[in-house]
């Protein structure tokens, strides 16, 4: 049975992920492979809506943040918008709301990946 279903498009730079469904085990998995193939062919800039989504679990949350990495360590990243009222509540108890940007519309989101290119890394001292 699959649990999560995966639309892609693209708008200018940015690719939107519109997922459907639970996102368990088996969705969790095919999300991140997603990913992964977007960033090996540089397409870095991923947006997540999550507005059909009711339910994710801890693999999918696992996989939420080793997609976060993924993208990040290509320079690029993974934005969050639309989500439910049910995962709005887990990503603030796991207290993963620090970790991504969260929107509530598509043009607030999409606006948002402007410059995400020349993001400047705080340079961190070499010896402590």
């Amino acid at each position: 049975m699959v649990n999560l279903y995966i639309n892609e498009r693209r708008v200018e730079d940015v690719t939107i992920l519109d997922l459907k469904g639970r996102e368990r085990i088996r969705g969790a998995m095919a999300l991140h492979e997603s990913i992964r193939c977007l960033a090996r062919e540089g397409k870095t800039q991923v947006l997540l809506d999550l507005a059909w989504v009711k339910h994710i679990d801890s693999a999918g949350l696992g996989e939420l943040v080793s997609s976060h990495v993924t993208l990040d360590e290509k320079g690029g990243a993974l934005k969050l918008m639309h989500m439910t009222e049910s995962v709005q509540q887990l990503m603030t108890v796991t207290n993963l709301l620090t970790v991504f940007d969260v929107y509530d519309d598509e043009p607030e989101a999409l606006a948002s990946f402007v410059g995400e290119t020349l993001r400047i890394v705080e340079r961190q001292p070499f010896f402590m």
